[in-house]
């Protein structure tokens, strides 16, 4: 089994398994009832997404294209994540990641450019089984 970092709302792979959403909001315009069928995720667990003062950070860094402005909001984020309550939720997902199959996402179009790389480094860092 494995883990798999997606684009929320994108087409799902076949094993794929349970889509955490870890976002900050839900999708717009989309009823909750309807999150799983359209592909956003099957459970919204917010507690991965950046802090709104954080995620300004991304969307500044992600539209001056700045470099140094993109490496401060992956400190803040990591610094984040190093808090207790989402470091043991990394650690759980990481440990799942051995026995289920199941994935976590964002809405960013390019991971290179969106919270999910740094996720995907910090479950690595835990051990996490990862689909490359």
């Amino acid at each position: 089994m494995s883990i798999r970092i997606v684009r929320l709302g994108s087409e799902r792979a076949p094993g794929e398994g349970l889509r955490i959403g870890t976002v900050r909001r839900p999708p717009r315009g989309v009823p909750k009832a309807e999150f799983a069928s359209r592909n956003w995720y099957d459970v919204w667990y917010p507690n991965l997404a950046p802090s709104v003062e954080t995620m300004k950070m991304a969307q500044d860094a992600q539209a001056s294209g700045v470099p140094a402005e993109w490496t401060a909001f992956g400190r803040k984020y990591r610094s984040e994540m190093a808090e207790a309550d989402a470091s043991r939720s990394l650690d759980l997902l990481a440990a799942l990641s051995h026995q289920s199959a199941l994935s976590v996402g964002c809405y960013c179009e390019d991971e290179s450019r969106c919270h999910r790389s740094f996720l995907r480094a910090l479950l690595a860092e835990r051990g996490a089984d990862i689909v490359a």
